[in-house]
Parts: C-alpha cells; structure tokens; sequence
C-alpha cells in the first residue's frame, strides 16, 4: 500500500505548473533557439571543361529513402548504403572530374591494343605519378578493374577497362569505410 501512496503523491504534482511560476522566467530568460542551422546540400558548380550544369545524384548514388506509407520495403538498399561511395562536392568533384580523364586517355591506348594485363594497366598508373602502394589492378572477366587511393581523406578513382571501353569514376570514399576499399560488412 505505501508504494502506492508514494506513486500518486509523485504523479499528483505533474503538470501542475501555472502561468507566473518560475518556469516562465526561465524560458523567458533562457529562450529556444528559433532558427536551428540544420546541414545544407552541397552545391556543384560547373568544373572547366564541362560541357553543362552537374547533374543532381542519380538514383544509385542518393542516400536510400524509406517510403512510410505503404507496407514495410525491402530493407536491401537501406542494409546496404554503406557500399554506396560518397559524391564528391566542390573543388574535390573537379579535381576528380580532372583525374578521370587523365586514367581514362592514358589507358586508353592499352585498350585500342588489346593489353588487358593488370601489370600492364597498374604500371601505366603509377606512371601517371599515383604511389605504387596505392595503385590496385585486377583481372575482371576479360578485361580489368582497377582503383586509385589518391590519399587524401579519402579520395578514390576506380573503374574498369575492357574491349568496348575505358570507364573511371572518382569519388570520396565510403559512409563506413576507411578508405577507398569497398566495406566488407554492415549490419
């Protein structure tokens, strides 16, 4: 019985305070912030030599979004934005747009000739001046992937070469990665 009475004594006084009473001074001493600063989207601008405005991220690339007024969704793409790299924005985003045509016409050459060789690829970007420990080529199917660690915090080229073309594409890394490696895990 008396923690019963202990519980309605507690609970009597809830929501009893009026108009006046020393809340109201306070907050109105202490008043809340009305204009909250929330995280703005970064804004590209046109990098040189690009031909139009960037584009807005392609369906791929945005941040998945929950449709709350149906049923539950499949949760594969929420499970596994962590895979999804990071845009890059400003000056970042044209430095990359710069790298990837540099990778671009300088393997272009090893694809008219067929050399699919992941030696022949990652010999061709360390020439480019990219550190020999952060330069990776592969084998991938006929042709072959590669992927830059440019190093810095991080930036990342990768792309792949094959018979019909010479892809690349920069980007900032990974939501839980440390680098430019792929995360193996997520939840």
């Amino acid at each position: 019985m008396l923690p019963l009475a202990a519980v309605v004594l507690l609970t009597a006084g809830c929501g009893t305070q009026r108009a006046g009473d020393a809340g109201d001074a306070y907050r109105s001493a202490y008043p809340t912030p009305t204009g909250v600063s929330t995280p703005s989207t970064p804004v590209d601008v046109r990098c040189p030599g690009e031909s139009s405005a960037p584009i807005a991220p392609s369906a791929s690339t945005a941040p998945p979004t929950q449709d709350r007024s149906g049923p539950p969704a499949d949760h594969y793409a929420e499970n596994h934005g962590f895979r999804v790299p990071l845009p890059l924005h400003g000056r970042s985003r044209c430095d990359g747009l710069t790298a990837v045509a540099r990778v671009e016409g300088a393997l272009e050459p090893l694809r008219r000739r067929g050399d699919f060789a992941p030696d022949s690829v990652r010999s061709t970007l360390i020439g480019l001046g990219y550190s020999a420990e952060r330069v990776r080529a592969y084998q991938n199917g006929s042709g072959v992937g590669f992927l830059i660690d440019i190093g810095v915090s991080p930036w990342c080229v990768e792309g792949t070469m094959s018979a019909d073309s010479t892809r690349a594409d920069a980007f900032g890394g990974y939501p839980d990665g440390s680098d430019c490696e792929p995360p193996s895990g997520g939840h």
